[in-house]
């Protein structure tokens, strides 16, 4: 019985080992980014950081600009609600059932 234990207790330990050691690399893949995608990040990055250190502050926007983000808002939201077009067409039980099985 102790022979037993021990030898599980080795392969525990060794899976242990095993599992810290692969997590010593990193997962992020050498080809994910090219190197000029890379170089474009930092820049984009940079820039972000630093212009508006430097930049004068911009006045604010005319207020009939600021109504803009809100009446996208107000759009999408009533196109989520508005039901869909092939819910009151004849032919509306095929597309009723293949929403009703993906669902």
């Amino acid at each position: 019985m102790d022979v037993g234990r021990n030898s599980r207790k080795n392969t525990s330990k060794q899976e242990l080992r095993r599992t810290f050691s692969s997590q010593k690399r990193l997962m992020i893949p050498a080809n994910y980014f090219s190197l000029e995608s890379l170089v474009l990040l930092v820049g984009l990055t940079a820039s972000l950081l630093i212009l508006p250190l430097v930049l004068p502050p911009l006045p604010p926007p005319p207020f009939m600009l600021l109504l803009i983000p809100i009446g996208i808002m107000v759009l999408l939201v009533v196109l989520a609600f508005m039901p869909s077009s092939s819910s009151s067409s004849s032919s509306s039980s095929s597309a009723k059932d293949v929403t009703y099985t993906f669902m």
